[in-house]
């Protein structure tokens, strides 16, 4: 799953006027060259599920801070959670097994039956499947190789994996995503003697023993402490690599996040967090991992932080 600017997807407002949407895709095998996110534009159009928000650059950003300190996001989101009887986890499984699974089954599918910022999105998310599949087929065929997509959403990864001869265990926490995904697979892998395997299930529940783990644009449902347990959890699951996207927190994201709050749209939307880069690292050190190779994709309306770990 991924998330949008109120937010239920991974974000990027980057530097592109006077140009089409286009997509900045970087990877950095170096262990220390960070990759440097791009500058604010003067003036961001961001779309948030349906309502028009006009964000000012500059030292606007900052007045807006003293403004939005004062509002109280907390007490939608927990209106939310009231609504559909439980925390974030329940919120996150309402959503997406509803209006949350027709916005995003539009954004993942090839329909034309999207906006403009709907397409930036998905042009963002297929470039970081993308570059997944490229790190995960340039140094040897995938052949029988065992990978767990966690948290596969329609399948946009689990799908190409298993084309390549991988043997995929995909999971969801939407019940409607897992049936998307298993009905493209039966449609993309009718002649393939290799079917992923999808259940639906949460991170948390999540087992086995695989030779990959990789779980995409999914942290953004966690809050830091629980972003870091999860992290544990998963590189319990990799023999050999983990490989992690998410949305980095950085002082502009924050604010146009928090923005994004006051401005929930029409359709319910996710909490969403933002995570610094040395925060996921950090917990992956904390389990005997290291960062092999990090990336960085950002279009107009989606940014997102990729990582690979490899057992210290």
């Amino acid at each position: 799953m991924a998330f949008s600017a109120t937010i239920s997807s991974p974000v990027c407002f980057h530097n592109n006027q006077n140009r089409s949407p286009s997509t900045t895709s970087t990877f950095n095998k170096s262990r220390t060259r960070i990759l440097p996110l791009k500058a604010l534009p003067a003036a961001t159009d961001v779309s948030l599920d349906g309502t028009t928000l006009a964000v000012l650059g500059g030292g606007s950003i900052a007045a807006l801070s003293a403004v939005l300190s004062l509002t109280d996001p907390e007490k939608r989101r927990q209106l939310q959670a009231e609504e559909v009887g439980g925390g974030d986890k329940e919120v996150v499984r309402e959503y997406f097994n509803g209006n949350g699974f027709d916005r995003w089954k539009k954004i993942y599918g090839e329909t034309d039956d999207v906006n403009k910022v709907q397409l930036d999105i998905r042009i963002g998310h297929s470039k970081t499947v993308d570059n997944v599949m490229k790190l995960l087929t340039e140094e040897k065929s995938l052949e029988g190789v065992t990978v767990c997509d966690a948290g596969c959403g329609t399948g946009l990864l689990s799908i190409p994996l298993a084309k390549q001869g991988a043997i995929v265990s995909a999971s969801d926490i939407s019940a409607a995503m897992v049936a998307e995904a298993q009905q493209k697979a039966k449609e993309e892998l009718a002649d393939s003697a290799v079917q992923p395997k999808f259940e639906v299930r949460d991170l948390e529940s999540l087992d086995g023993l695989y030779n990959t783990v990789v779980c995409l644009d999914v942290l953004i449902h966690y809050p830091q402490n629980k972003a870091d347990a999860m992290i544990a959890h998963l590189a319990s699951l990799a023999e050999e690599r983990l490989i992690l996207s998410f949305a980095p927190k950085t002082f502009y994201y924050d604010i146009l996040k928090r923005i994004g709050e006051l401005f929930p749209g029409p359709s319910k939307a996710t909490r969403a967090y933002l995570h610094a880069e040395e925060d996921i690292e950090r917990a992956l050190q904390k389990v005997g991992w290291k960062v092999k190779n990090r990336g960085l994709v950002t279009t107009q309306f989606y940014f997102s932080r990729m990582i690979e770990a490899v057992p210290a």
